[in-house]
């Protein structure tokens, strides 16, 4: 891609609008998306709606928003254009969020997402330094588009921005982590899994969930995620 890509905050109802159909645009036919008018109001309000630019194109959009927790922002959707992949876009659009939020007082942001997604896993735990230790089953019940065909499962990444093991990340130092940490695999692409046996993608996603929620309730937390095995790291709160 030859134009230079730039990120900034949205900014009025026309570019809301934009995000708006650039959601169905990436997630497909069915999602519901975020309406253009509610994300005006939030924004005044505090939230971040932000983008990512090759001229007039939008190539990814973040939305995140107060919550009643003083300092914590919930960041309720990342979208990567697919003309965009592989540019680290998704990487530099959550950066980007950490530098608005710090600059606002807020030192903590949370989000789901899938775990059975290992793009996902590699961007939030892996690269971020996020961590997670709560599961829930069927989250959002039955979704369409890139979603459909499985239980909604999700788990909460926490991400404290001011934690050291973050900030060395984002001087671009990554901490080397423990030996002793105890691995849990994940397909390295649910997506293709899912196209070819829908039912070896149902038995992938009931394992993880049998394997994390007695994790997390003795203790453990997805402190880690080892993209070679496609595997997360599992060590002490």
């Amino acid at each position: 891609m030859s134009a230079e890509v730039t990120l900034r905050e949205l900014n009025g109802l026309d570019e809301l609008a934009r995000a708006e159909r650039f959601q169905v645009e990436v997630w497909g036919e069915g999602e519901r998306p975020d309406n253009s008018d509610i994300m005006l109001s939030l924004q005044h309000e505090g939230a971040l709606l932000a983008g990512a630019f090759a001229g007039d194109r939008m190539l990814a959009f973040l939305f995140g928003f107060p919550t009643a927790t003083a300092g914590l922002q919930h960041s309720h959707r990342l979208a990567v254009s697919p003309e965009a992949r592989g540019l680290g876009l998704g990487a530099r659009m959550k950066w980007f969020q950490r530098d608005c939020c710090l600059a606002r007082g807020i030192t903590r942001v949370r989000w789901t997402y899938d775990p059975l997604r290992a793009i996902n896993a590699g961007l939030n735990i892996g690269v971020l330094g996020a961590t997670a230790s709560e599961y829930f089953v069927d989250y959002y019940g039955a979704m369409p588009g890139i979603n459909a065909g499985l239980p909604s499962d999700r788990i909460m990444a926490h991400w404290q921005l001011d934690a050291p093991e973050v900030v060395a990340r984002a001087e671009g130092r990554v901490p080397t982590p423990p030996t002793d940490l105890k691995p849990v695999a994940i397909p390295r692409d649910i997506d293709a899994l899912m196209a070819a046996d829908p039912q070896a993608a149902l038995a992938a996603r009931l394992r993880l969930r049998g394997a994390l929620q007695p994790a997390f309730a003795a203790g453990q937390a997805i402190v880690g995620f080892d993209r070679a095995t496609a595997s997360y790291l599992l060590g002490p709160r």
